[in-house]
């Protein structure tokens, strides 16, 4: 029962929120392109040239004898000797024959064949195809257009050299560019030792963006069994495609997925992914069916309808408006982590998201997932932010009762950046946000935030700033729902200032270290006091950080170095450019503060924790980075974090990093040591790792290595990781030209 209820409930929200969401992507989508066009060159006439010939005027047969040359164009047929019909550009051509089209290389001891068509036959011969970088090799093999070859017993490979070190041979062959390659009773070789045969062999020869199977991927995991990714690419338009993909998997079922993408201009520009499938296997809680769940999570996955809906679109608007849509709804809280890895999982998808839009998605095992629709507006001075937010908590939706997540539907920010007051040495700016906040189950209420504030900006010289400020925050509360049992009323509100003072410097000296290399050593010395009045707000409604204000009586003194180097650009620049770099060698802030409240208080400690803040980066091939927290009662540090790197030209890194936390009341003490890898053996073997180890409990966090060889037609990557109870070993071959394999 508890079981269909989840289901109905999934359906329920695909039928309130999925429609609605398809609706707003459908209107955000580009209204479309026009189709490219190719265009080609008409042919020209033949030019042979030779050592003896004849020539037959009734027939236009040239009968050439050493050094053969035909040529036309890009063109150009090599021969020892060839008989060339001018009239139908047949051409029968024997002896270390050679026929070049662009970049493309034919070579054979006889060919015959229609130059005009390119279509013939070679006999003794090989091809090499320089776009996908293809061999194909064979005693007798068909031109039966001007992209498409077929064989009898060839063998094709994408390595260079007599001695590929793969390859497949098969009885028949048919290869066509840009399209597809099929092999029948195929054997795969290494070097000389063949590992493997299948009767059919099917693969994709594509370079160019169109329509067609993509290369496949084949898997194996404990958990999935024998898997098989086959995807289908889709060209729509010059600004739009998509990818279809079926993800076979032995034990779990058969899993579809569609990725749709276009792009309208730099601006706009969209991402929509859908996979799902009815997974055999479940997690009721039972101990027979505990391998299909995950050991640190208490929450059981009852359901077998697994989906993952996700997407980003960014869309110029006009008039200076934009929209940003951020779309992450799935099945259930497993999901992603059970595909974290595979082909358009987790992993590829955050991936591709942040190098389209900038913007990643929520950790794979985080339940709640956001869902978020802005609409952005930017003056001179002012900004608008309107955003609807839906945050999906996956373990309530399916299987609790009740549902309190708060939403903010909408939440909208109108925010004044610093501005001048006519008439008078004041500025002023302004934030302002109304929320609606929303629970399925729960409190509901509109809020109004506003937070106006004058600002006294003034120089007291020319070492030494003074800016006195004072800020008024209203915020007020009309209730829609009242579910708890908290006495709210309809209607609250609450007026509260704050007051800020500022006093900042700036001092810098400049040092000659060379010819004509300058360092700028430049202090900040900054002090700010700010204080808001205690208020008791316990009586009002508590949804979010922005209903409790605490009381402040802070005073905090800042002191920040920077030190900057200029140095001459080399290779020296050209005339009338800029003729120096500018680099950003170190910076130190350390910062403290001292509390009134908790003095007056009595408080034996009203001094913070004294912070320092560190960043080194001498060049390209060093730095360091760490921050510390250092008790002035305790005379010793209460956190710090340590980073060092080296760096190199040719591709090695290795950084480690020490972090540590000394245990309190409210937190939980951390000591760990993280250090990652990667070494460049040689130009083809690339080696890597990482290591992290709590030195509280004397227990490994993560341990990983693993290496890339890198050969001329192929790559091998193997990867070994032990995490918490996670242990890993992955494998994967790629074959230039043909696709890879692994798991």
């Amino acid at each position: 029962m508890r079981s269909s209820a989840a289901l109905k409930t999934g359906i329920d929200t695909c039928r309130t929120w999925l429609l609605p969401l398809l609706v707003l992507i459908f209107w955000l989508l580009p209204a479309g392109g026009a189709a490219a066009r190719d265009y080609k060159l008409g042919p020209g006439p033949w030019q042979i040239s030779a050592d003896n010939f004849a020539y037959d005027q009734s027939s236009g047969t040239y009968r050439a004898y050493g050094n053969v040359v035909i040529q036309r164009g890009g063109h150009v047929l090599l021969a020892d000797r060839a008989e060339f019909n001018s009239k139908t550009g047949q051409v029968v051509a024997q002896g270390h024959v050679r026929l070049t089209t662009g970049a493309d290389t034919l070579r054979a001891e006889r060919i015959e064949m229609d130059l005009e068509t390119e279509t013939g036959t070679i006999e003794g011969g090989s091809i090499f195809l320089a776009e996908n970088h293809f061999y194909i090799f064979g005693d007798r093999i068909r031109k039966i257009g001007p992209d498409t070859y077929s064989a009898d017993k060839a063998t094709i490979t994408t390595c260079d050299g007599p001695n590929p070190d793969w390859k497949i041979t098969g009885r028949n062959v048919k290869i066509t560019i840009e399209g597809y390659g099929f092999v029948s009773h195929a054997a795969f070789w290494a070097r000389r030792i063949p590992l493997l045969y299948t009767p059919y062999l099917f693969f994709p020869v594509k370079i160019k963006r169109q329509t067609g199977l993509l290369t496949p991927r084949a898997e194996y995991s404990d958990r999935r069994g024998g898997q098989y990714v086959q995807p289908f690419f889709w060209a729509i338009s010059p600004s739009s495609d998509a990818t279809f993909y079926a993800h076979y998997m032995d034990k779990r079922g058969l899993k579809s997925g569609l990725e749709f993408r276009w792009v309208t201009d730099p601006l706009s520009r969209g991402v929509v992914m859908l996979d799902g499938f009815r997974d055999r296997q479940i997690d009721d809680g039972s101990a027979e069916k505990a391998l299909w769940g995950y050991r640190d999570d208490t929450a059981i996955r009852p359901n077998s309808d697994r989906w993952w809906l996700r997407g980003k679109v960014d869309r110029q608007l006009g008039k200076g408006f934009s929209a940003k849509l951020d779309l992450d709804l799935v099945s259930d809280q497993d999901y992603l982590r059970e595909f974290r890895n595979s082909y358009a999982g987790y992993s590829e998808t955050r991936d591709v998201f942040n190098k389209t839009f900038g913007r990643a998605l929520d950790d794979y095992d985080d339940p709640v997932r956001l869902n978020r629709l802005n609409l952005n507006r930017t003056w001179s001075r002012v900004s608008l932010n309107a955003d609807l937010q839906w945050y999906d908590d996956v373990i309530k939706r399916r299987q609790a009762d009740s549902d309190d997540t708060l939403q903010r539907l909408p939440a909208i920010d109108l925010n004044v950046s610093r501005s001048p007051l006519p008439r008078l040495p004041l500025q002023y700016r302004l934030a302002g946000n109304y929320t609606y906040l929303y629970r399925q189950d729960g409190d509901r209420a509109h809020r109004l935030d506003l937070h106006p504030r004058l600002l006294w900006p003034a120089s007291l010289g020319p070492y030494l700033t003074l800016e006195p400020s004072a800020g008024l925050r209203y915020t007020a509360w009309q209730m829609e729902r009242v579910a708890s049992d908290a006495g709210l009323k309809r209607f609250h509100q609450r007026t509260i200032y704050d007051l800020e003072l500022t006093m900042a410097s700036r001092l810098y000296r400049i040092f000659r270290v060379g010819p004509q290399r300058l360092l700028k050593h430049t202090l900040l010395p900054e002090v700010t006091y700010r204080y808001i009045p205690e208020q008791n707000q316990s009586k009002l409604p508590d949804f979010d950080g922005i209903d409790r204000i605490e009381a402040s009586n802070l005073i905090t003194c800042s002191l920040t170095n920077l030190f900057n180097l200029r140095t001459p650009k080399s290779p020296p620049a050209a005339t009338g450019s800029e003729r120096f770099d500018y680099l950003s060698l170190a910076r130190l802030k350390i910062r403290q503060s001292y509390d009134i409240n908790k003095a007056n208080r009595g408080d034996d400690r009203p001094f913070s924790d004294i912070f320092a803040e560190l960043d080194i980066t001498p060049g390209r091939w060093f730095l360091v980075d760490g921050d510390a927290a250092w008790s002035p009662y305790d005379n010793r540090l209460n956190a710090y974090n340590v980073g060092i790197g080296l760096f190199d030209g040719r591709g090695d890194r290795l950084y480690g990093q020490y972090r540590y936390r000394r245990q309190t009341i409210t937190e939980e003490g951390k000591e760990s040591v993280l250090v990652t890898a990667d070494l460049v053996v040689t130009g083809r073997l690339k080696l890597r790792g990482a290591y992290e180890r709590n030195r509280l409990t004397a227990t490994d966090i993560r341990k990983a290595v693993g290496f890339t060889y890198s050969a001329q037609c192929w790559r091998l990557e193997v990867d070994y990781s032990r995490q918490q109870d996670e242990e890993k070993v992955s494998a994967m071959i790629h074959l230039s030209g043909l696709g890879s394999v692994g798991g």
